[in-house]
């Protein structure tokens, strides 16, 4: 009856050590394919930014000589997840105020997996009074897409100017992206 109940004993003994290296690998495993998905969920795409971002914008026009001067202002910018973008503006130049109260704008995005990016906007006020040149923006997505920080450093147009304009925005909303 004790070499019985011994390999019982062995047999139970050797089933749970097999099924706690399975146990351990099945862990390892999961593990694993967890580090490789969230490697792969790291990186941004236009859809990162999809929704509302309000932005302070703060800084200065150093050349030309006739439009050099400090800018400051706030805009509301709109980020389709497809690379376009909608936008209204209020910005002080040389603490100038603009005419309307609200410059609309559109334009294009572009997203790095690396987070990093361009968008370019056209200002499109009602007013020729407040008419701007296009502006490039280069900026970093930080928190996960809560957050935007730019930098501009002068226009693509031509005659270009030098600037040194940054921004944060801060997510307000979300937006459904829209099926095409």
């Amino acid at each position: 009856m004790n070499q019985i109940t011994n390999q019982i004993t062995n047999q139970i003994m050797n089933r749970m050590k097999t099924s706690g290296a399975l146990i351990r690998l099945a862990i390892f495993g999961i593990a694993t394919i967890g580090g490789l998905h969230a490697q792969g969920s790291q990186g941004c795409s236009n859809f990162t930014i999809l929704g509302q971002y309000a932005f302070t914008i703060t800084g200065q026009i150093l050349a030309p000589a006739a439009v050099a001067g400090p800018v400051a202002g706030v805009a509301l910018t709109t980020f389709d997840g497809y690379g376009n973008l909608t936008q209204v503006d209020h910005v002080t130049h040389n603490g100038v105020v603009p005419v309307e109260a609200w410059r609309p704008a559109t334009g294009t995005y572009s997203v790095n997996p690396d987070c990093t990016g361009t968008f370019t906007f056209f200002p499109q006020p009602t007013n020729a009074a407040d008419a701007g040149p296009a502006l490039t923006v280069f900026f970093v997505i930080a928190q996960g897409g809560a957050e935007i920080r730019t930098a501009v450093s002068g226009s693509p147009n031509t005659p270009p100017f030098v600037a040194s304009l940054n921004s944060i925005g801060v997510r307000v909303a979300a937006i459904q992206a829209a099926v095409y």
